[in-house]
C-alpha cells in the first residue's frame, strides 16, 4: 500500500478564485471573509488578484481589500497577477508570494489574455526575473492542465514541456489547474508521471474543480504521488470567467473533512472553517455546493 503523507498544506483560494466568478460583493464583505478564513488555521490564503478592472471587475478593489484585511502572522498570503503592471502593484502592496498563470491550451490562453501560450511564457520569464529581483517567490499556474473546454484533451507531454520551460526560467513552484473539472484519477496519474520523470524536485501544487464530481478522487490519487500542496475554495466558491461550465472549485471543508478522517493533518479547525463557509454563502447570497456545509461532518449525529 502506498504510504500517504502525514500532513497536507491547503491554500484557500475563495477570496480570489472563488469571488472572481461571483457577482461583485463590497470590499467590506471580502475583508470579512479573508479575516474569517485567517482564523481557521489555514496556512495559505490567495487573497486578491491585481488585474485590470475591465477584465475582472470583481477584483477592482484589490488594493483596498488587502490594505484593510487583518493579516495573521501564521498565514502566508499570495496574490495573482497577469502581467508586469499587476506584479508591480502586488509588490507595492507588500506581497512576497505571487502567482502568474499560463494555459496549456493555446485557445484558452488567447481567450484569457489574448496571446498564445508561447507568448505568455516569454512574458512570464521576465515576470519571474522581476519578482525575484524584488525578493518575491514566483509560482507559475498552468491552467487547463488536464483538458480544455475548447480543445479537449491536453497531452501530458505538452504540460511537462511547459514545466521544463518555467523551471528553466526560475519558477519557484508550479501549480496545475483543472480549470473546468476535466481531470480524472487516470489523467492525474499520467500528468504527474510525465512531470516527475523530468522535474523530480520542483514543488508542485494541484488545483481541482469538482465540476464532474471527481475532485476528491483526484486529490487521493495525487496524495499517492506524495503531493502535499492543494488549492481549495471555501464552500466551493468559484470557477473561471473565461471557461464555460467551470463552476465548482472543490470545497475546502470537503477536502479537510476527508483528510482528517484519513489521519492526515491540515492544521485547520473544521468547525471554524464551516463557520467561514456559512459566511461565504451569506455574503454571495446564494446556496453554495459544499456537501459538508449542507450535511455537516460525519461526526455530527442526529438526535434520536
Amino acid at each position: 500500500m502506498t504510504q500517504l503523507p502525514d500532513s497536507v498544506s491547503i491554500r484557500e483560494v475563495g477570496p480570489r478564485d472563488g469571488l472572481q466568478n461571483e457577482d461583485p460583493i463590497p470590499a467590506d464583505a471580502k475583508v470579512r471573509l479573508i479575516d474569517a478564513l485567517s482564523a481557521t488555521g489555514v496556512r495559505r490564503i490567495e487573497a486578491v488578484s491585481f488585474v485590470h478592472p475591465k477584465a475582472i471587475p470583481q477584483m477592482a478593489d484589490a488594493d483596498e481589500v488587502w490594505a484593510r484585511a487583518q493579516r495573521n502572522e501564521n498565514v502566508r498570503y499570495s496574490a495573482l497577477v497577469p502581467n508586469t503592471r499587476g506584479a508591480q502593484r502586488a509588490l507595492a502592496a507588500g506581497f512576497t508570494e505571487i502567482e502568474v498563470v499560463v494555459s496549456a491550451s493555446d485557445t484558452h490562453n488567447r481567450r484569457n489574455v489574448n496571446r498564445s501560450t508561447a507568448e505568455s511564457l516569454d512574458d512570464i520569464a521576465g515576470l519571474i526575473a522581476l519578482l525575484h529581483g524584488s525578493g518575491a517567490i514566483a509560482e507559475v499556474i498552468i491552467s487547463t492542465s488536464f483538458g480544455c473546454p475548447y480543445e479537449g484533451d491536453i497531452d501530458p507531454a505538452r504540460v511537462a514541456q511547459i514545466v521544463d520551460r518555467v523551471v528553466a526560467d526560475g519558477a519557484d513552484r508550479v501549480a496545475f489547474g483543472d480549470t473546468t473539472g476535466m481531470a480524472t484519477p487516470r489523467r492525474v496519474r499520467e500528468l504527474l508521471t510525465a512531470v516527475r520523470d523530468r522535474q523530480p524536485e520542483i514543488p508542485l501544487l494541484l488545483h481541482f474543480h469538482n465540476t464532474r464530481g471527481t475532485a476528491l478522487a483526484n486529490i487521493l490519487t495525487a496524495l499517492e504521488f506524495g503531493i502535499t500542496e492543494y488549492d481549495a475554495s471555501v464552500a466551493g466558491l468559484g470557477g473561471c470567467p473565461y471557461a464555460p461550465g467551470a463552476s465548482g472549485n472543490v470545497a475546502t471543508e470537503e477536502v479537510v473533512h476527508m483528510l482528517h478522517d484519513m489521519g492526515i493533518d491540515t492544521g485547520i479547525d473544521l468547525d471554524a472553517l464551516l463557520d467561514a463557509a456559512a459566511l461565504a454563502e451569506e455574503l454571495v447570497g446564494r446556496e453554495l455546493p459544499s456537501g459538508v456545509l449542507r450535511a455537516g461532518p460525519r461526526t455530527r449525529l442526529t438526535a434520536s
